[in-house]
């Protein structure tokens, strides 16, 4: 259980959370109904299968997770099912629907459809420091941890979580990094990034497996193209790709780390899962610390 992505949002430490143990079991999620094609909630840490813990705190770091399940009609599907109903009325009445009549043909198709079809199961974990007033969620986009923020925010009746806003232009500084410019102590860079033109339409160069700091990129910067995503080892126990949109992807925990759980009791999965995220929830702490110095991140609530 490592998280791959980090897309972080702060909040007021003055937040209470308190009560959410005791209200997560009436937010938990309930299975997809017959004529529903989603349904969303909260479900346990160590899985489903779990019927009784809902959240997990170790230290000032809550994990809390949302579940969902998702039906499963494939577009083409339901679009040929209801070309072969439209040949059929057209061949027994001699007449197109129109617009209207077709619309709820396919309505009524995809209630016939509903109750019959594959359901899909998904999870999306969150990492909530609340002693520095962030969450990280462990998904890629702004709109996947967009949701999961409404999620606990339906759990608590309130949550002014806002999204990271940075004070400095990232993309300025991930450009002055593979420029040449100092990295903050502890950072090094990785082997791989993303360059943009900053003029509408203007190209795209991605390297992978590469050393940044070479003739090739020299020209690309001289161009005047701006690093849009940065690949980054952080003391030997992280390695990510930072995009100037602040959300951490590909994150991979290192042996400097994973060296760490040598240590811990893993008597046990829970007792595993218990030690990975301590460890977990102490480097994104102080990854989250950094970013928060070198970005100059403010924090201003809805």
């Amino acid at each position: 259980m490592f998280f791959k992505n980090l897309t972080f949002f702060a909040f007021p430490i003055s937040t209470d959370f308190s009560e959410a143990d005791t209200l997560l079991p009436q937010a938990l999620l309930k299975p997809v109904g017959p004529l529903e094609m989603s349904s969303r909630g909260f479900i346990s840490p160590f899985g489903r299968e779990e019927k009784a813990v809902f959240s997990h705190r170790v230290g000032d770091a809550l994990w809390l997770t949302v579940g969902g399940e998702d039906k499963i009609l494939p577009g083409a599907a339901v679009n040929d099912l209801l070309a072969r109903k439209m040949e059929e009325i057209e061949a027994k009445e001699g007449r197109k629907p129109g617009g209207r009549e077709r619309k709820r043909i396919k309505d009524d198709l995809l209630h016939e459809l509903m109750p019959k079809a594959l359901v899909a199961s998904w999870r999306t974990d969150a990492l909530i420091d609340l002693a520095h007033g962030y969450v990280a969620v462990d998904g890629s986009s702004r709109n996947a941890g967009e949701s999961v923020m409404s999620d606990i925010r339906g759990l608590l009746g309130s949550f002014p979580a806002m999204p990271l806003n940075a004070e400095v232009a990232p993309r300025s500084i991930l450009t002055g990094w593979i420029a040449g410019e100092p990295l903050p102590t502890g950072l090094s860079l990785g082997e791989e990034c993303e360059m943009k033109d900053p003029a509408e339409g203007g190209a795209v160069v991605k390297c992978q497996h590469q050393e940044l700091r070479c003739d090739e990129i020299d020209k690309h910067l001289d161009a005047g193209k701006q690093v849009t995503k940065l690949a980054l080892v952080f003391e030997d126990n992280l390695s990510f790709v930072l995009g100037d949109d602040l959300i951490v992807r590909k994150l991979k925990f290192l042996d400097g780390a994973l060296d760490q759980l040598e240590h811990a009791d893993e008597d046990g999965r829970r007792a595993e899962l218990d030690a990975r995220f301590a460890l977990q929830s102490g480097e994104v702490r102080r990854l989250f610390l950094l970013l928060e110095d070198v970005f100059e991140l403010s924090r201003v609530y809805g």
